[in-house]
């Protein structure tokens, strides 16, 4: 009976080996991309790229292990929800509002070690942040922030009860 199982749980795994969900990537310019209407700094677009754009903009880097299932199902997933929270690459098609917010989010999350996910860093060590790092990306996004302001009328930044 056991050797039955194993053999059925064999063959369930080399037919998941074929399903896989479609790839994030896109190709070419994001013309909403947040660097398109705020500046970036070369040091932390480095930043973001390497510990923030594989589930927060419509390219992300796939590893090796991506390719086996039921992995790349589970990285589909952070995916998904990641893009759901913040896609700098669809940042500024948004409305003022979640832009706003979603810098004062990304200054909480980052202040508080809630990002990059834990999940992330176990296979990903270079993305791992350092207390500079975390200073520069906060400041950055406070700089984005303080654009805004300076750009567009108070209640246009911040949601109304």
């Amino acid at each position: 009976m056991v050797k039955k199982i194993l053999w059925v749980l064999l063959a369930v795994f080399v037919v998941i080996q074929f399903i896989h969900p479609r790839k994030n990537s896109s190709s070419g310019i994001q013309p909403a991309f947040i660097g398109k209407a705020f500046p970036v700094p070369d040091t932390v677009h480095s930043l973001l790229k390497e510990s923030c754009m594989d589930c927060h903009s419509n390219n992300t880097r796939y590893p090796w292990y991506s390719r086996i299932q039921p992995v790349h199902w589970w990285l589909n997933h952070h995916i998904v929800e990641g893009k759901e929270h913040l896609n700098f690459d669809e940042f500024t098609s948004l409305p003022m509002r979640y832009q706003y917010h979603k810098m004062e989010e990304i200054i909480e999350v980052v202040k508080e070690e809630e990002m990059p996910l834990s999940s992330y860093l176990w296979m990903h060590k270079k993305a791992r942040l350092s207390t500079e790092q975390r200073i520069q990306l906060t400041k950055w996004a406070q700089s984005v922030m303080d654009t805004m302001k300076a750009r567009y009328p108070a209640d246009s930044l911040h949601k109304t009860n």
